[in-house]
């Protein structure tokens, strides 16, 4: 995605809060492109893989904190290295 169709920040929040989320960024680990099927409904995560308080993950202006569905683990992303996003659903 080029800087004009990349979401913003409280657009992707929006919607990983809403329901499910396939994305793809590059690590900055790594330079590798990664794709992930991502959530933050608590509904779709397993309970013991909960926060343990109702605040929200550690999302901030740089990187979002998500649930990854398929590794069934938490994960994050940098929103500027977002290269796709697409909500499910």
């Amino acid at each position: 995605m080029n800087d004009t169709q990349l979401p913003s920040k409280d657009t992707v929040l929006t919607a990983l809060q809403n329901g499910q989320v396939d994305l793809s960024f590059t690590k900055v680990k790594d330079g590798e492109v990664r794709q992930m099927k991502a959530t933050l409904v608590s509904d779709l995560i397993p309970e013991d893989k909960r926060p343990k308080s109702d605040k929200e993950p550690n999302n901030h202006e740089v990187a979002c904190r998500v649930f990854d569905l398929s590794l069934q683990e938490w994960r994050s992303f940098r929103y500027d290295s977002l290269l796709s996003f697409n909500p499910i659903g």
